[in-house]
């Protein structure tokens, strides 16, 4: 896969997508998240997992009790896996990979404390812009290794398991249900462009992970209607299973999401929409099954309800 490099380039604000002749009335184009970003990195910590078949994975992890939380609770651990060439941004992939809003102490709060793991992989970036090293099937027990690591480092402190990504993060995510999937006790696969076989599906459902998918139908790089809509039907019948398929990809300000780096991916950024929280800046749920919106949901799965 070829991407631009992002560090580089400036995102175009005025750029009118192709989709936006199918807006519906009084809609309007937002081109920027309503959060604030890169103000939460410095309460991750950065270590190093030794892996001779991938290369040493680094890895971040925000721990909520170094950070003020009861030490005397257990806390949801959650794993963030990020999009293809995020890597590249070194400490940057913890808000592109969706954790960082999930460290600020508002979301802490909502969820009761939690975990953040965002690992790396080892990603290279040829001349032509082709990203070699994403994420993997070789990379599933290693960064099982870093889950389990962080775990046993905080055992008195661990609770529920959970592991979310969007993108290629999202193929990752599945990938990790695919392997350990009795393992989590929620997951997250966003805008993916791959669903496991139903024999498949069927085992992690058994196994009794919750499941919250999250895929726009506008989706321009992974097309809902190739990705989703074959699989549709087996995805809403799974049990513990919310199917979050939107027409529309919005930001915080009620505007539908526009991203362009000489390429409109707007609508496959559902991450800036979930580290919105899934919820608009006036408490509005961009789902009325997700009240409270993704913390929420973990609170939900944390408290067995």
């Amino acid at each position: 896969m070829a991407l631009p490099d992002f560090k580089q380039l400036q995102q175009n604000k005025t750029a009118v997508p192709a989709w936006a002749k199918d807006l519906p009335d009084g809609a309007f184009i937002s081109y920027d998240n309503t959060y604030k970003t890169r103000i939460y990195f410095d309460l991750f910590d950065k270590y190093i997992m030794p892996c001779p078949e991938t290369g040493d994975l680094r890895y971040y992890v925000y721990d909520p009790v170094k950070h003020g939380a009861d030490p005397t609770k257990q806390y949801p651990v959650l794993m963030w896996c990020h999009g293809a060439s995020n890597s590249l941004m070194e400490e940057g992939c913890i808000m592109c990979c969706g954790a960082e809003q999930f460290a600020s102490p508002a979301y802490q709060a909502r969820m009761g404390g939690a975990y953040l793991i965002v690992p790396l992989c080892n990603e290279e970036r040829l001349p032509d812009g082709t990203i070699l090293g994403a994420w993997d099937k070789v990379h599933s027990a290693p960064v099982k290794a870093i889950f389990d690591r962080v775990c046993q480092e905080h055992a008195a402190n661990i609770g529920k398991k959970f592991i979310m990504g969007a993108s290629s993060g999202g193929y990752f995510t599945w990938q990790m249900l695919e392997d350990y999937g009795s393992y989590f006790d929620g997951a997250m696969p966003i805008a993916s462009g791959y669903v496991p076989a139903d024999d498949v599906l069927d085992r992690i459902a058994e196994g009794g992970t919750e499941l919250l998918i999250a895929h726009g139908r506008h989706d321009e790089m992974a097309v809902f209607d190739e990705c989703i809509a074959p699989r549709m039907e087996k995805l809403m019948q799974l049990e513990n299973c919310i199917c979050f398929f939107p027409e529309w990809v919005y930001n915080g300000d009620g505007g539908v999401s526009s991203v362009f780096y000489g390429f409109e991916m707007g609508q496959h950024c559902m991450i800036n929409w979930v580290q919105h929280d899934l919820r608009f800046d006036d408490g509005r749920p961009a789902d009325d099954r997700l009240p409270d919106g993704v913390t929420g949901w973990i609170r939900r799965i944390v408290n067995g309800k």
